[in-house]
C-alpha cells in the first residue's frame, strides 16, 4: 500500500557545470544542455539520472526537454499539477512520431478542455461502465481457454503472442467487430505492431508501424461508413455502434476517419496489455508461490476472469512495469512543484515509473509484492498509483479502458497459472532502454513436464 510522501532535509546534489540555487534546491541547466537523447538511449531509466539533479525525496527536477524548459516531476504532488487542465495542455506535447501512429491524428489524447470532455464521454459510456467490463468477461474466458487448450496439445507459443491473439479477439468480438476469429487475430497482430513499433523512429520498424496504422486506420474508416451506410449491423451498446453515430460538440457526426481512429482507440490498449502479459509470464515463474496460489483460485472459482488474488498480482505488474515511463505536456501558466518552477510555455513532464515506484510513495516500493493490492478494490483512489494515467476518468486523462485491461491482465495471470502449463526462464530478461519493452522471448510456454529433447536444437 501507498505511504505517506515523506520530507526531506538532504542537501541538493550536484554535478560538473551545474550550480545549486541556495534558496529552492533547483539545479540550473545550462541552455545548450538537453536530455531528449537520454531518453532514447536510457529508456525507462532516463528519470533516474534527472533526480541525480535534487535532493533525494523530492517531487520536482528541472530539466531541458527539446531545447527548452521542463520540470520532471512525481508523486502525489506532482500527478495533481500534471493534471490540473487550469494550468496544463496536452495539445502537441506529445512528439508527433508517437502522436500520429499509436494515438492517431486529431484522436482525443491531442484534446484539453470541452472538446476533450466531450469525446472522452463517449469512451466513458462505452469502455468505462461497469456493464461494459461484464460484456468482456465471457469473450476472455472462452479465448484464453483455447489458448490454453493448443499449449496443452503441444503448442509453444510465447506468453506474449498468445495475448495478442486471446485479448485480439475477445476485444473485438466485445467492441462488435465483424469477421472470422482468424481475420481478429491477423488485425490484432497488426495492432500489436503499432504498439511495438511507436517508439522507435531510429529502426525499420518504426516504417512498419507507419504502414501498419494506414491500413488499419482505413479498414477502421470502412467499417464505419458502413455502418453509417447501413449496409453493416452495429449492436447497440458497443464500441463499434458508438463511434459510428458519434458527433461533435457541434451536432455533426465525426468524419469517419476519425470515428475510425477512436474506435481503435478504444480496443487497441487491450491488445497492448499483451505487454504486460510477458511481464506477468516473468514474475510468475519467478514467484512459483503466487503461481500456485492464483492456480487454486481458478480451480475454487471455476472461472479464469476476476480472480481476487490474480487482479492483485495484475495491478502490482501494472506498478512496477509501466507501458511508458514519463508523459509530457505544457504549462499554460507558471507552475510550482515542491518549491521548482516551470515557467508558461515550458513543459512539465510526470514520472510515471518514478511515481509507480516512488520509496516516499509506496512501502518497500523496489519489492515486488501483489499482497499490496490484496482487498484493494478503489484503486483509482491510491493518487500515486498511474500506470493508466491519473486525475478523474470523466473529466480528466485517466484512461477509461483501465478496468478492461485489469480484467484482461487478470485472466491472463489466471491462465498462465494453469499447472499443467511451465514458463520457461530463459529469455526472462528484460532491455530497459526500448520503448515500449518487454522481457525478450514474450515469456516462453509449453506443457509442464516437456523436456523438448525431440526437437532440433536449432529450432527451439
Amino acid at each position: 500500500m501507498p505511504t505517506t510522501p515523506e520530507s526531506t532535509t538532504d542537501a541538493p546534489q550536484t554535478r560538473a557545470g551545474q550550480a545549486a540555487d541556495p534558496t529552492l534546491g533547483v539545479v540550473s541547466r545550462p541552455a545548450w544542455r538537453d536530455d531528449s537523447a537520454s531518453l532514447l538511449t536510457r529508456g525507462y531509466r532516463f528519470g533516474d539520472r534527472i533526480w541525480q539533479r535534487v535532493p533525494r525525496g523530492a517531487r520536482s527536477a528541472p530539466m531541458r526537454l527539446l531545447f527548452s524548459d521542463a520540470l520532471l516531476v512525481r508523486g502525489a504532488e506532482g500527478v495533481a499539477a500534471f493534471y490540473d487542465d487550469a494550468r496544463v495542455s496536452r495539445h502537441g506535447a506529445m512528439p508527433p512520431f508517437i502522436q500520429e501512429t499509436l494515438f492517431g491524428h486529431d484522436s482525443v489524447h491531442s484534446l484539453d478542455g470541452d472538446e476533450h470532455r466531450h469525446r472522452k464521454a463517449t469512451f466513458v459510456s462505452a469502455l468505462y461502465e461497469d456493464e461494459q467490463v461484464a460484456r468482456l468477461r465471457p469473450h476472455l474466458e472462452r479465448e484464453w481457454r483455447h489458448e490454453v487448450d493448443a499449449w496443452i496439445a503441444g503448442g509453444e507459443r510465447s506468453a506474449y503472442d498468445a495475448a495478442v491473439g486471446a485479448l485480439g479477439r475477445a476485444i473485438m468480438r466485445w467492441a462488435g467487430l465483424p469477421g472470422t476469429g482468424e481475420a481478429k487475430t491477423r488485425w490484432a497482430r497488426r495492432q500489436a505492431q503499432i504498439v511495438d513499433g511507436f517508439g522507435v523512429p531510429y529502426s525499420p520498424e518504426y516504417l512498419l508501424t507507419a504502414l501498419n496504422r494506414r491500413w488499419s486506420d482505413r479498414h477502421a474508416e470502412r467499417l464505419i461508413r458502413a455502418v453509417r451506410a447501413g449496409r453493416l449491423d452495429a449492436h447497440p451498446g458497443t464500441a463499434l455502434a458508438a463511434w459510428a453515430g458519434n458527433r461533435d460538440s457541434a451536432g455533426e457526426l465525426l468524419p469517419a476517419r476519425l470515428a475510425g481512429v477512436e474506435l481503435q482507440n478504444s480496443f487497441r490498449p487491450m491488445i497492448a496489455v499483451a505487454r504486460f502479459t510477458a511481464f506477468a509470464a516473468k514474475r510468475l515463474q519467478e514467484h512459483p508461490e503466487w503461481r500456485e496460489r492464483i492456480a487454486a483460485e481458478v480451480a475454487e472459482r471455476g472461472s479464469l476472469v476476476d480472480g481476487p488474488l490474480a487482479t492483485a498480482f495484475a495491478q502490482e505488474i501494472r506498478r512496477t512495469s509501466p507501458f511508458v515511463p514519463m508523459l509530457p505536456a505544457f504549462a499554460t501558466q507558471d507552475i510550482e512543484v515542491d518549491g521548482r518552477m516551470v515557467r508558461a510555455g515550458g513543459r512539465i513532464v510526470l514520472d510515471i515509473l518514478g511515481t509507480d515506484t516512488d520509496e516516499g510513495s509506496w512501502e518497500r516500493a523496489d519489492v515486488f509484492d501483489p499482497e499490496r493490492f490484496v482487498g484493494v478494490d478503489d484503486y483509482e483512489a491510491i493518487t500515486v498509483f498511474v500506470p493508466h494515467g491519473g486525475a478523474d476518468v470523466a473529466t480528466g486523462h485517466r484512461c477509461p479502458g483501465e478496468k478492461l485491461a485489469i480484467a484482461g491482465l487478470a485472466a491472463s495471470i489466471s491462465a498462465l497459472s494453469d499447472p499443467r502449463l511451465a514458463i520457461l526462464p530463459a529469455g526472462l530478461e528484460v532491455n530497459e532502454r526500448r520503448m515500449p519493452t518487454k522481457p525478450r522471448s514474450g515469456g516462453r510456454v509449453r506443457t509442464a513436464g516437456s523436456t523438448g529433447g525431440a526437437r532440433c536444437p536449432f529450432h527451439r
